[in-house]
């Protein structure tokens, strides 16, 4: 096939190739260590979550059939949303196929032509899609700077009907986190609908591993809150819980990404569902697997490496230089130790890194050994 289409699409890798950038999909391959999984509390494998999804696909079958307004909505979907519920405190809620379609539903069509999104700067691409799909105007604020989001709140609260504000909890490639108390205080006196992706934060976070909302006690505070299924739930799917009623009738009527997809297959809910029980009980392992964390910042800090000083699970050596990322993912690959090698576009230029996703099974002994492994990679 030549063709103008082929030429361009070719010409587009190519240049992705010149600059170290071009994403190739490979099968995973066996490793002693992986350091890429977002499974941060093994539950992936665990017997009571596997079980749970054995009995879904027994008593439903392999797939739910359907989408949700025609019939593919099943007992095991409610009994998920229900624990949801229960576990995140919120009266309302929808299950979604993935955590893309979540922030796709929410912000292409909650937000109206009379109506502001402020975003941090560094959101996930589902949000910003989503957003420039919607009706709504956008603005971006600097990534944490809740001084810079006061401004734009201030400049802007008399201009728009309702003003949205759009936040991670746990950013997925930095790990870090914004101060969430302080941004209650903001919503107090600004009057915004608070939207916050709990998707990194939740499992880990919290007395019950509901999130960083439930650490910091804001979780009343949130009006809309997103999380997936897929990371510590160790399943597939997401969902979208708040105190409106309103706003879920309003998806379930508007959402495409709801109406027009197949439902989620029972399986991932059975799982879903019995990995929720699991996590709340698993507080020692939240906290040995933030206290590795932690350890492990401060003695690449010691070792002349760049990351940050943030309490989270995921941990960036930023090295800037995609081809050293590229090396420093070799070089570890090769001695069994799977980690990310992540490059623009998906980080902002020159701060092309290993993302190390910490996971409750990690010893000490794992963390002396990635550790002397990066130390003798120092000149690579």
């Amino acid at each position: 096939m030549d063709s103008p289409l082929e030429r361009r699409l070719q010409k587009e890798l190519e240049q992705r190739r010149k600059d170290n950038l071009l994403r190739t999909l490979k099968v995973a391959g066996s490793c002693r260590l992986n350091l890429s999984s977002n499974d941060y509390l093994q539950l992936r494998t665990d017997p009571g979550v596997v079980a749970g999804a054995r009995q879904a696909l027994e008593r439903y079958g392999a797939g739910s059939g359907a989408s949700p307004l025609l019939y593919g909505y099943l007992p095991c979907h409610e009994q998920l949303l229900d624990a949801l519920l229960q576990w995140k405190r919120k009266p309302a809620g929808l299950v979604f196929n993935t955590g893309f379609m979540a922030n796709q539903a929410v912000l292409k069509h909650l937000p109206g032509p009379k109506d502001l999104v402020l975003v941090d700067k560094l959101i996930h691409h589902s949000v910003i899609q989503a957003i420039l799909q919607g009706k709504a105007d956008y603005k971006r604020y600097s990534h944490l700077d809740l001084g810079h989001l006061e401004e734009l709140l201030e400049k802007n609260k008399s201009a728009y009907e309702t003003v949205f504000v759009v936040t991670e909890s746990v950013f997925s490639m930095d790990g870090d986190y914004p101060d969430l108390k302080a941004l209650v205080e903001l919503k107090q006196r600004f009057g915004f609908v608070l939207v916050l992706d709990e998707a990194h934060g939740t499992g880990v976070f919290g007395p019950t591993g509901g999130g960083l909302a439930e650490e910091t006690g804001v979780l009343d505070h949130v009006d809309i809150l997103v999380g997936t299924l897929g990371k510590a739930l160790a399943s597939m799917g997401a969902y979208v819980l708040t105190a409106s009623q309103t706003v879920i009738d309003h998806l379930v009527n508007h959402a495409g990404e709801l109406i027009y997809s197949t439902y989620l297959a029972p399986a991932c809910a059975g799982a879903a569902s019995a990995a929720i029980g699991r996590v709340q009980s698993l507080h020692t392992e939240r906290q040995r697997l933030r206290k590795n964390a932690a350890w492990f910042r401060d003695e690449l800090v010691k070792g002349g490496w760049t990351t940050n000083a943030f309490d989270s699970q995921i941990v960036p050596v930023i090295v800037g230089d995609p081809d050293r990322a590229l090396a420093l993912r070799d070089r570890l690959l090769e001695k069994g130790l799977l980690a990310g090698a992540v490059r623009p576009p998906t980080v902002p230029p020159n701060s092309s890194r290993l993302r190390l996703s910490f996971h409750s099974g990690i010893t000490q002994d794992h963390l002396h050994e990635l550790l002397e492994l990066l130390n003798a990679c120092r000149t690579v």
